[in-house]
């Protein structure tokens, strides 16, 4: 296969020693010396790199790159400035227009064309990977679809956010905390906030990092960050991790960001307490009014039973729950993750 390349230089003689080496390099190739003549080229035909020098007459390589990246089409073409500008500044400038590499001047002509095959290569990759990409973004939305329910009954704050960092879904735990308004909003535009300016950069940074590992591959990570509340509570607990692999698309469910509340206690929820850990209705309430954080005391006077009767049921729960502190009881249902409230 034949690549086409735009080749864009002020200098005719340094242009045509460039295209003489591309093209008996096996490369088809356009020229022009001009910003206006390389934007003309880049409307109307379709090229799979540009090679461009940034200091030209008219529109500069910075221009035309930035004018090429507004278009939806062009957007991902692999750009490489041809330049003797080599400071700190002038490669900042660039990479933020959104080049993909520099060629420095005088050219190693040996050295373009390894730079060039490098990109195309890296491109020819990434397309590779986005049927698989397409296939387990797919296999991502068909696993979620019917899944609501699942995840309203588990005891954290679940949200699903795309690659714009936008919240797709949030699981019922997840509307409690944002009903609370303590260290977690969502925004009008869908984005995620905490109660400071620097708890919404330290989510933003997270969930870009899980983007970030989705888009090379790498499912493996999560990253943290507490959320301090005004309130004096202890802080919520957020968590990342990416849900796919291959470049994340808007729309898309991309990361997984869980939200837990230490401060959070389970209500009563017997029936869902006894089928987890075969307990008889005695034995739930006695439970949950430990989680509560009542002592025994309270206990047998709130449900009008001896302190020898609630000991009793105490110690059968020790036994069922293979615990034997009232500590290690309270932690076991606490660390559960289904929720202790459901409806």
């Amino acid at each position: 296969m034949s690549f086409k390349l735009l080749c864009i230089e002020d200098e005719t003689d340094l242009r045509a020693d460039m295209c003489e080496e591309l093209t008996a390099a096996g490369f088809d190739v356009d020229e022009a010396g001009d910003g206006r003549e390389a934007l003309d080229l880049l409307l109307s035909e379709h090229y799979d790199l540009v090679l461009c020098d940034i200091t030209m007459p008219g529109m500069s390589g910075i221009e035309l790159l930035r004018t090429v990246r507004r278009q939806e089409r062009l957007a991902d073409l692999p750009f490489i400035f041809l330049t003797a500008l080599t400071s700190r500044q002038d490669v900042i400038v660039g990479k933020q227009a959104g080049v993909d590499d520099y060629l420095t001047k005088p050219i190693d002509f040996d050295l373009m064309l390894i730079t060039i095959s490098a990109r195309l290569d890296q491109v020819a990759r990434i397309k590779g990977a986005k049927p698989q990409a397409d296939a387990d973004s797919h296999s991502l939305r068909a696993a979620l679809m019917g899944a609501d329910e699942a995840l309203n009954r588990i005891a954290v704050g679940v949200f699903l956010i795309d690659s714009e960092r936008k919240v797709l879904f949030r699981n019922r735990r997840a509307e409690e905390l944002l009903t609370a308004a303590e260290g977690l909003s969502v925004s009008r535009e869908g984005l995620l906030r905490g109660e400071k300016p620097a708890q919404t950069q330290a989510l933003k940074d997270i969930v870009d990092t899980a983007i970030a590992r989705m888009a090379s591959g790498n499912r493996h990570g999560t990253d943290a960050v507490a959320l301090p509340r005004d309130s004096g509570k202890r802080p919520l607990i957020a968590v990342a991790c990416p849900l796919g692999r291959g470049p994340a698309v808007a729309g898309e469910p991309a990361v997984g960001l869980f939200v837990t509340d230490p401060e959070w206690r389970p209500s009563d929820a017997a029936e869902a307490v006894a089928q987890l850990y075969g307990l008889s209705p005695a034995e739930t309430r006695l439970a949950l009014a430990l989680v509560q954080g009542m002592r025994i005391d309270e206990i047998a006077d709130e449900f009008g039973l001896s302190r020898n009767t609630v000991s009793y049921t105490l110690k059968n729960l020790f036994r069922k729950t293979e615990t034997d502190r009232q500590a290690d009881l309270i932690s076991l249902f606490l660390s559960n993750p289904v929720a202790l409230d459901q409806d």
